[in-house]
């Protein structure tokens, strides 16, 4: 089986004791490739870093909307540097989080319109983070336009109706292990809607750890029981499913 684990944060402390053995065991579960996301300055670095070290894996820097009060004067020229590394694949995560609001909204917005215009300006595709925030995740892609290089909604969360709209704009929508929960029939719908072209799968690393795992720590060989799930629900071998989704991950991401 070939799978492509295109969200995890495998920079995480929480790694620190085994990540050499957790990068193995995603290797033999049949993870060709792995991106790692940052989510400000130093997790960004750290993402390239791991990217230099690990063949598999590949790195986005950007500033999640929890940092986005921390973004300092100049940050955008950081991410412009760091974007230039040749396993540098995308920007993001960015986006909105309303759940924690642990950045004021205004400025939430305002470094995720900055993040969307630096994307366009270099041509890379970029990794929307959206939790609670869906309605003005939406009015600012209509109003801003995804950039030619597309883009994808990460650790999907909204309905169908949204998703539709989402796709129409460009972009890719991410299934993560939460489509195994048995109390997630909205997000098994999309997963089973969603065209087969347009699907990525991620476990979004050390969250969201899929059932049979759930409640322990995520690592990227789990992103294999999210493809077997959404095999399931769409009447497909989970071999297929996967090769699908990992030529998707390829195509999206530009890595040959």
């Amino acid at each position: 089986m070939i799978l492509f684990d295109t969200h995890a944060h495998l920079d995480d402390e929480g790694y620190d004791a085994d990540r050499d053995d957790m990068i193995q065991r995603a290797r033999a579960a049949g993870v060709a490739h792995i991106v790692n996301v940052g989510y400000d300055l130093e997790s960004s670095l750290r993402s390239i870093r791991l990217a230099e070290k690990y063949d598999l894996i590949y790195a986005a820097v950007g500033v999640h909307p929890h940092g986005a009060d921390e973004a300092e004067p100049g940050y955008l020229e950081e991410l412009e540097k760091m974007a230039a590394h040749p396993k540098v694949v995308a920007l993001g995560e960015m986006g909105l989080d309303y759940y924690r609001d642990l950045s004021p909204r205004p400025v939430q917005l305002k470094v995720f319109q900055e993040q969307m215009a630096l994307a366009k300006k270099l041509k890379k595709p970029i990794i929307i983070h959206d939790r609670d925030a869906h309605g003005d995740i939406m009015e600012l892609l209509r109003e801003e336009g995804l950039g030619p290089s597309g883009g994808v909604m990460h650790c999907y969360s909204g309905s169908w109706e949204m998703a539709k709209e989402c796709l129409a704009m460009g972009f890719y929508i991410s299934i993560a292990g939460p489509v195994t929960f048995p109390n997630a029939p909205k997000l098994k719908d999309v997963a089973a809607s969603v065209p087969l072209d347009r699907l990525l799968i991620e476990t979004d690393a050390p969250y969201l750890t899929p059932v049979p795992h759930r409640g322990k720590r995520n690592e990227s060989a789990y992103v294999a029981y999210t493809a077997k799930e959404i095999a399931r629900l769409r009447g497909m071998e989970t071999e297929d499913l996967a090769r699908l989704c990992a030529e998707n991950g390829r195509k999206f991401f530009r890595i040959a």
